[in-house]
């Protein structure tokens, strides 16, 4: 089990997981846009909860990889609390 930080509907940034020879590049989507992804990437992206994505398999179309290399990108996932305490910031001053 993982937890994916989830802004709104979408994601907070792009990210690429990479396993093995799948590579999947996922995009944030504006809401209501929904799932652009398929087969294994969508069911992975539905049931992690997230409504408005868009993706993009690179490389091997093995669904074991896909899956995987899905997982792999949504754990790199940060949220913005998470990327200022690495850094020592406030949240405000990663806006600025």
């Amino acid at each position: 089990m993982i937890e994916v930080p989830i802004v709104g509907t979408t994601l907070p940034h792009e990210a690429v997981g990479v396993y093995g020879g799948g590579r999947i590049l996922m995009k944030p989507a504006l809401e209501g846009s929904g799932v652009a992804a398929g087969g294994a990437v969508r069911a992975v992206m539905e049931l992690a909860g997230i409504d408005d994505v868009t993706s993009k398999r690179l490389g091997s179309n093995t669904a074991v990889n896909v899956v995987r290399a899905t997982f792999e990108g949504l754990k790199s996932m940060r949220n913005a609390e998470e990327v200022a305490a690495l850094r020592g910031v406030s949240v405000d001053h990663l806006a600025e």
